[in-house]
């Protein structure tokens, strides 16, 4: 019993460092990979997809796990249309940036175009949560999810075969 003054001050101490963690914006791009980046921004500008995708791939390789650079990665491979690939990246950016807006954001878009948009409402909440409605991060997912059609589900008691009697 007497010790637990000083447990109960320990315990607050870690949780207070670990909660500092958390909060962190983010470690700093390395200067080799801000450089392929960038290049990688340029060329997607002048729509060569498959080069900024080139340069976003030799950016990682340089600076291995950082959320900005997986996050542009999976922009570069959902402009391709392989939103498998690109919700894999999202989801490796969230991994190390759990609070990153732009990577929620292209989860939620990539979602929608493979036809999830109950799950991309989902991160469409958390956006509004996160930043609100005002944010351009929200914006673009509520663009993107406006965008898709209305798919009409049809379930197996709506569709009943109607039985075929053949005289042999």
């Amino acid at each position: 019993m007497r010790f637990t003054p000083a447990a109960l001050a320990l315990s607050l101490l870690a949780g207070v460092t670990s909660s500092m963690a958390w909060s962190d914006a983010g470690e700093k791009l390395a200067p080799k990979a801000a450089l392929l980046v960038a290049q990688g921004q340029e060329r997607m500008a002048s729509g060569d997809v498959d080069g900024a995708l080139d340069a976003y791939e030799a950016a990682l390789v340089a600076h291995p796990g950082n959320a900005t650079v997986l996050v542009k990665l999976a922009e570069a491979t959902r402009l391709q249309g392989m939103q498998g690939k690109a919700l894999r990246y999202y989801r490796s950016a969230l991994v190390s940036d759990p609070r990153n807006v732009a990577a929620i954001s292209g989860e939620g878009a990539a979602l929608a175009e493979k036809g999830a948009v109950a799950k991309a409402r989902r991160n469409l909440a958390q956006l509004e949560r996160l930043c609100g409605n005002d944010c351009e991060a929200t914006r673009k997912l509520a663009a993107v999810l406006d965008e898709q059609p209305t798919r009409l589900v049809v379930t197996a008691e709506a569709v009943k075969p109607q039985p075929v009697i053949s005289e042999n």
